[in-house]
């Protein structure tokens, strides 16, 4: 149950950021078409592109992860290849920008990148995949498979002297 509420919780604050992220990259872009900024003499208006792209492929991407917990809490099951890695490069991707944010934003925005991290990260160790004896989990050993002779308690190594 608990999993269930914390991938549809994580699917919804996920949506929110893509959101907000594409917002802050339209606000960008048009204040950056705007006002005529370059760097370095480069063309405004493909600053201002790039910039809306950026956002529409930031929020694209949230979705996606989105749309992965919510399958992921709907079917109660863990999610695919895919998804997950899909979902991890999710949580790779808050926590650089976790690490950026203290330095260019603040600590709120920290803290608020931090939260979904720990909320894709809670959906992909709530639904990692358990050892069901045909997995070989710790602990289980086949049948047919030979216990493991001893080993000593150093290796090879014997003592030189009596």
């Amino acid at each position: 149950m608990l999993r269930r509420l914390v991938a549809g919780l994580a699917a919804i604050v996920l949506v929110v950021e893509a959101a907000v992220l594409v917002l802050v990259h339209i606000v960008l872009g048009r204040t950056t078409a705007n006002q005529s900024m370059s760097i370095a003499g480069s063309d405004p208006d493909v600053m201002s592109k790039a910039t809306y792209a950026m956002g529409a492929g930031m929020g694209a991407f949230l979705v996606l992860c989105a749309v992965l917990a919510a399958v992921t809490a709907i079917r109660d099951r863990a999610p695919g290849r895919f998804g997950r890695v899909v979902l991890i490069s999710g949580a790779v991707t808050h926590g650089v920008l976790g690490i950026l944010s203290v330095a260019l934003v603040g600590w709120a925005a920290f803290a608020t990148t931090m939260l979904i991290l720990c909320l894709l990260v809670l959906t992909l160790t709530s639904y990692a995949p358990r050892a069901d004896g045909n997995g070989g989990g710790e602990g289980d050993a086949g049948e047919d498979t030979p216990p493991l002779p001893p080993t000593p308690p150093f290796g090879e190594l014997k003592p030189t002297s009596p």
